[in-house]
């Protein structure tokens, strides 16, 4: 019957087991890459900064304005009074009495009120071309692709911060995993150890104590693998989320086996390869076409238009179609421009100065990058020597209990060294892949 149940749970397992779906790195990655949200948000700055250099470009064409307006006054806008009797003189006056009747010259000499544009219409549509503008259209234009340039380089290094998280939480799911199978190891040596010493106790060739000590290993060891089972579930979530994967029922295809020691680069020929050192090099093109903006806008600027107009201000409808040119020429805006400019210029200086000290700082970045994973390798030579010796420690320490020689504790004692002699080998190489990762973002790769 004992072997029977054994049976169905061991098929239940396998049932569960293959439910589950199986991801690599590699198809974790990619679905980091379509599902992330950082990632999404960065995708969309870099078109919403190809939308600016576009609205840009825009402004080397004419600009066309149609206007219209209608009005309607309680009087005449315009309004002139004059008296026709002065402008007669009495030669005019002699020859006018011959050819009007006298009421026709006396309303002559009544003084006349005109008003005109009482109400009317006013209609057009023009067109401007600037001919020059200080250049701040065309140091307007390359700024924006500067922009849209940062937006590309600043996804990139949210590819790359993606790409580090998922490995990162990859390997605390996978190092979880391999601590789970050593505390299933350690279990299944304890069970034994506890069916033998259960014996010799029953026999009265050992004593209680020692029953009473495996015990308690056994109890820590199942805490143990509460706290290992309930960090599992937490990361799974951590990344699903961060991947959009639909659920936590997943497992991983662990990769173990050690990579080579990668080849240390130059690392001031990679600098310039770096996302973060061209970020820098973009800022000081940004601040030095800041500053060239700044002058264009105290120049002289020059367009010229045309356009085709009406409107019926007289009571008579009129259209006419004209070309015209501006030139405007600030004056006194030079006073407080002058410090504008001098402001940019110091900006422009200190960009210059920012690069140059963040691009020391990521040189010895990438130095520190190289000495992590050199030492990290080192560590997973030593954690892989710990595994044989423990190994080796544990099945003499068995040997020497059970020929009576050593205490049960020192037996518990080689146990738990083998256990976490498995475990730093398995943080071993988690940490020796991500930093490998750590130092080829480092350098650009």
């Amino acid at each position: 019957m004992k072997k029977i149940t054994l049976l169905l749970v061991g098929l239940s397992s396998f049932a569960l087991c293959a439910a589950q779906t199986a991801y690599t790195l590699p198809q974790l990655l990619d679905s980091a890459r379509q599902n992330n949200i950082t990632l999404h948000n960065a995708q969309a700055g870099v078109n919403a900064a190809r939308q600016q250099r576009k609205e840009a470009f825009t402004k080397f064409f004419p600009s066309i304005s149609g206007t219209g307006a209608w009005f309607n006054a309680d009087k005449g806008m315009a309004k002139m009074d004059f008296n026709p009797g002065e402008m007669i003189t009495p030669e005019l006056a002699a020859s006018l009495s011959a050819m009007f009747p006298p009421e026709a010259l006396a309303a002559l000499a009544s003084p006349v009120s005109l008003s005109m544009m009482k109400n009317g219409t006013i209609a057009g549509i023009n067109a401007t071309q600037p001919l020059f503008a200080g250049g701040q259209i065309v140091n307007g234009n390359r700024l924006a692709k500067v922009g849209e340039d940062v937006a590309a380089l600043q996804l990139q290094l949210t590819e790359d911060q993606v790409e580090l998280t998922t490995q990162q939480y990859y390997w605390q799911i996978i190092a979880l995993q391999e601590k789970l199978q050593t505390i299933a190891s350690v279990e299944a040596l304890l069970s034994d150890l506890h069916k033998d010493v259960d014996v010799a106790v029953r026999a009265g060739l050992a004593l209680h104590n020692d029953l009473l000590q495996v015990q308690l290993r056994q109890n820590e060891v199942e805490s143990q693998r509460l706290k290992v089972q309930n960090g599992l579930s937490l990361v799974k979530l951590l990344l699903a989320q961060y991947c959009g994967l639909s659920d936590t029922a997943f497992t991983l295809m662990p990769d173990l086996d050690p990579l080579p020691l990668p080849t240390m680069q130059d690392h001031a020929q990679a600098l310039q390869a770096t996302a973060e050192y061209q970020l820098l090099d973009k800022q000081v093109q940004a601040a030095r076409l800041q500053q060239k903006m700044t002058i264009g806008e105290n120049l002289p600027s020059l367009a010229v238009g045309a356009g085709y107009n009406y409107h019926n201000l007289m009571d008579n409808d009129r259209t006419f179609a004209m070309v015209y040119a501006t030139l405007s020429v600030p004056i006194t805006d030079w006073w407080g421009s002058s410090h504008a400019i001098r402001r940019k210029r110091i900006e422009y200086q200190k960009a210059l100065d920012e690069q140059q000290d963040k691009s020391e700082l990521l040189q010895i970045r990438m130095q520190n990058a190289w000495n992590n994973v050199v030492e990290a390798r080192q560590q997973l030579d030593i954690a892989q020597r710990s595994i044989e010796q423990a190994e080796e420690n544990l099945r003499l320490n068995r040997d020497y209990y059970r020929a009576g020689t050593i205490k049960m504790s020192d037996l518990l004692e080689a146990q738990l060294l083998y256990q976490q002699a498995h475990d730093r080998h398995t943080d071993a190489c988690a940490d020796y892949r991500n930093k490998i990762l750590e130092y080829q973002q480092a350098v650009g790769q």
